[in-house]
């Protein structure tokens, strides 16, 4: 079992801008951040329902496909699921619509009080919790049958995790352009790169993608 963190950055660090909306909930430059992933097989199959074939096969495509490969739980801060723009909807149900893509057991956390669980189609289900990261990882660990645990972010949760030196395998997708401002990975991890090996390796579209495996 591994914990495991993929995450798409600019080439300035940030994860996240800072200009959402309710109409664009991931801001501005939200398309051109995850493009390379958004564009590949895989993408549009697990998460678009698009089983017409359509989609990049490249190497992007195989970062894609081993994001959802041997996962058996997820961890993601309420952001991820939506809960900062819905905080007081006791029917929201998060963004990934009726039928997630994750289809394992989903860790929400969040700072409010907590929300019943939420069963979804296609085998996904969140559940709310008030925890530090080791607390949220134990209660992801028992769901997950063996499997490896996915910190889905945002940064700044992804950023709580290595911080306290519980990720793994930390794989970051980094798209060539520059966005400014916004939530950024490294800030703090001063040093990180000495707890693993690294390894880069550069897409068709540009896309470096940098792993580093503990």
């Amino acid at each position: 079992m591994a914990v495991r963190v993929d995450l798409n950055i600019s080439l300035d660090g940030f994860a996240t801008t800072t200009d959402q909306t309710p109409e664009k909930p991931f801001g501005e430059d939200w398309p051109r951040l995850v493009g390379a992933y958004a564009a590949t097989r895989t993408f549009r199959e697990r998460v678009l329902h698009d089983t017409s074939g359509e989609g990049t096969t490249g190497v992007d495509d195989e970062y894609a496909k081993a994001y959802f490969a041997d996962t058996g739980a997820e961890i993601m801060g309420a952001g991820m699921f939506g809960l900062h723009n819905f905080p007081d909807d006791p029917d929201w149900r998060g963004w990934w619509g009726d039928e997630p893509p994750f289809r394992i057991p989903v860790f929400v956390l969040t700072h409010r009080v907590p929300r019943p669980s939420i069963e979804m189609n296609g085998g996904t289900t969140f559940h709310f919790l008030s925890a530090t990261p080791r607390e949220a990882l134990d209660r992801a660990r028992e769901a997950a049958g063996g499997k490896d645990i996915r910190v889905g972010g945002g940064a700044s949760v992804v950023r709580d995790f290595l911080k306290a030196g519980l990720v793994d395998q930390l794989h970051v997708a980094i798209a060539p352009i520059i966005l400014g401002s916004g939530t950024r990975l490294w800030d703090g991890l001063r040093g990180l790169e000495s707890d693993y090996d690294i390894t880069a390796e550069t897409a068709e579209t540009g896309t470096v993608h940098l792993t580093f495996r503990r």
